[in-house]
């Protein structure tokens, strides 16, 4: 029964931290632009110059 009481303790702790977590990565800024992730995948990575792509790369 004693196990039962320190998982339930631990797992509080651990949804405690995680909660913490969140409200630390909001208040950075990390949601705050959650539309352009989404579009970025959409347009074509900029080439510099001098510098082609080929098949040839990758292999």
């Amino acid at each position: 029964m004693n196990m039962i009481y320190m998982l339930i303790g631990v797992s509080i702790l651990l949804a405690l931290i995680f909660l913490v977590a969140f409200f630390w990565a909001s208040k950075s800024g990390q949601h705050d632009d959650t539309y352009t992730p989404g579009l970025r995948i959409l347009f074509d990575d900029e080439v510099k110059p001098g510098i082609e792509k080929s098949d040839e790369d990758h292999i």
